[in-house]
């Protein structure tokens, strides 16, 4: 399916999987733990660390699956890059991915990648972003999240921003 980028230094915040550091993964055990703890079957997930890069291999039901379980090991402390080689059992159109900057909200990221006036969107990232997220309001920078072509069929649109440096990538196109 791709190659994720993270932020290295995600604060403290991010998931911390037993043995994991801000500058270094957890072991591939704990990390099939975290994805299991998300309610994800990780009997069928192989997971390999190589520094800071973690390569995902294996099933999943959906392609919305196999991404969420790619963001659930990505977005834990260490983790810089991830490898997703999840097979879906049921392909669909990939979603485009953001990484969360300080100050942003569910609804300023809706109006980012949706267009202005399209705030109201931000819980259709929220549903598209569960069990990862628990609640709308606690995001948190450094955090990627998927961002879905929206029920009304609104497509994401690259924030207008453009990323601070190429260690600060915001926004990541949706893959087909």
């Amino acid at each position: 399916m791709g190659i994720l980028d993270f932020l290295s230094k995600k604060g403290s915040a991010a998931p911390a999987p037993a043995g994991a550091s801000e500058t270094a993964p957890a072991p591939a055990e704990a990390l099939k733990a975290e994805i299991a703890k998300l309610g994800f079957d990780a009997s069928k997930i192989t997971v390999a660390v190589d520094g800071s890069t973690v390569t995902l291999s294996g099933s999943a039901p959906t392609t919305a699956d196999a991404e969420k379980i790619a963001l659930a090991v990505g977005n834990t402390q260490g983790v810089a890059k991830v490898v997703n080689n999840i097979a879906a059992a049921s392909a669909q159109a990939g979603s485009g991915f953001y990484t969360v900057k300080s100050g942003d909200s569910l609804w300023k990221i809706a109006e980012a990648v949706y267009g202005h006036g399209h705030g109201a969107k931000y819980q259709e990232i929220f549903e598209a972003n569960k069990p990862l997220l628990k609640d709308p309001d606690h995001i948190y920078p450094g955090q990627v999240l998927r961002i879905p072509t929206a029920s009304d069929g609104t497509a994401p649109q690259a924030a207008a921003a453009p990323p601070a440096s190429s260690d600060d990538i915001v926004w990541k196109a949706p893959t087909t």
